[in-house]
């Protein structure tokens, strides 16, 4: 396999869109390729990237979060289309449909749809809705500010809406956060437990677990002002930290190594944590929202160029993380590619160059692949 283009595809961004990273690609569940990137301290250049060297994976902790739910689906414990209300006895009554605070642009709000004085009923949210992104929740909420974890529970709990339920699909990582509360509350386990036992473990992905973690061989992330240090080996995003580092929609430190090991666990049907029935169904469309298209917990190939699955097969599932971080498998081709970077060493602002990179990767790989 020439990988020239691989390599170059990185080299292009090394140093500017993030220090370090790992790519791994299987094909027909063969590694046909395996490279690490940069330092870990982008500073002294002393510690080298390594294969072993574990990233923050970000939002792409949901598909853990998301297969554990589904193994418990799959028991019989719980029903895609059951209120979230009856796990969630407090996730109920008629809740207010306004605007919430953009967490990119501090003081701005994202309003999903006009002002209006209709309300949403909670109780009629179910779990395939928090796991399509049409529920109605907001994509974000600053809990972090709020000054104890059981009173940022609360608020994840009680949260207004940003929209009808089913009106638009918007990215929730409160829906998530939401999931992650009843997986505990189903199992009477904390989710770290939940998801080694049932996911983690039975894979063999010893590298996969919650932080917070030595900071030994893990790439740091942002330099966080408020706390004035750079944050490595704990959990990037503010509301996973405020909840411990333990969260449904991020909180996970891995290596690629294991992260395309997953990702080949869905190739291949799902054994021998699911039924492929089960992941056909997670991997076909459930919602969409123009280019947006949303299986059960998977971002499925979109149409908008920009799309880091765009150059894929539009049979391709998989999901990004805000870290610079990303899983996609391409059944067509036999394809899993998982890539990660923290690219958030250099601060937020350069998601057009992070994006940019996973296109331009994922197309070389096509490239290479279909000769």
């Amino acid at each position: 396999m020439n990988v020239a283009q691989i390599d170059s595809s990185a080299a292009e961004h090394l140093g500017k869109t993030f220090p370090a990273a790992q790519i791994e690609i299987r094909v027909r569940g063969e590694i046909v390729y395996a490279n690490a990137f940069g330092f870990l301290d982008s500073e002294t250049k002393s510690r080298v990237t390594n294969h072993e060297s574990r990233f923050d994976l970000a939002s792409v902790s949901k598909l853990f979060t998301v297969t554990a739910f589904m193994t418990l689906v799959e028991q019989g414990r719980v029903a895609l289309d059951q209120p979230v209300c009856e796990i969630l006895a407090d996730f109920v009554g008629e809740r207010a449909i306004t605007a919430y605070p953009d967490p990119l642009k501090p003081g701005a709000f994202v309003q999903v749809v006009p002002e209006q004085n209709a309300r949403a009923d909670a109780s009629r949210v179910t779990f395939r809705n928090l796991l399509t992104h049409n529920s109605g929740l907001p994509a974000w909420l600053g809990l972090w500010k709020i000054d104890s974890r059981e009173k940022r529970r609360d608020a994840a709990i009680q949260s207004a809406f940003a929209y009808p339920l089913g009106a638009r699909v918007v990215y929730s990582d409160i829906g998530l956060i939401l999931l992650g509360f009843a997986i505990e509350k189903i199992t009477g386990q904390s989710l770290d437990q939940a998801v080694r036992e049932r996911v983690t473990q039975p894979l063999g992905l010893d590298s996969i677990g919650y932080g917070p973690i030595s900071c030994d061989n893990v790439a740091p992330t942002e330099f966080y002002a408020h706390q004035n240090r750079r944050m490595c080996g704990e959990v990037h995003d503010e509301n996973a930290w405020s909840l411990g580092g333990v969260a449904g929609h991020a909180g996970l430190f891995g290596c690629a190594r294991d992260l395309a090991a997953f990702g080949e666990m869905y190739r291949q049907g799902g054994a021998p944590l699911l039924k492929r029935e089960t992941v056909e169904e997670m991997t076909c469309l459930q919602a969409q929202d123009g280019a947006v298209r949303r299986g059960i917990g998977f971002a499925l190939w979109s149409p908008d160029p920009g799309a880091a699955s765009n150059p894929l097969s539009e049979r391709t599932y998989g999901h990004t993380g805000f870290t610079g971080t990303s899983l996609f498998i391409d059944p067509q081709r036999d394809l899993v590619a998982a890539v990660l970077t923290n690219r958030v060493y250099y601060g937020r602002n350069n998601a057009n160059a992070i994006g940019e990179f996973r296109v331009a990767l994922h197309r070389a790989v096509c490239e290479i692949i279909d000769g």
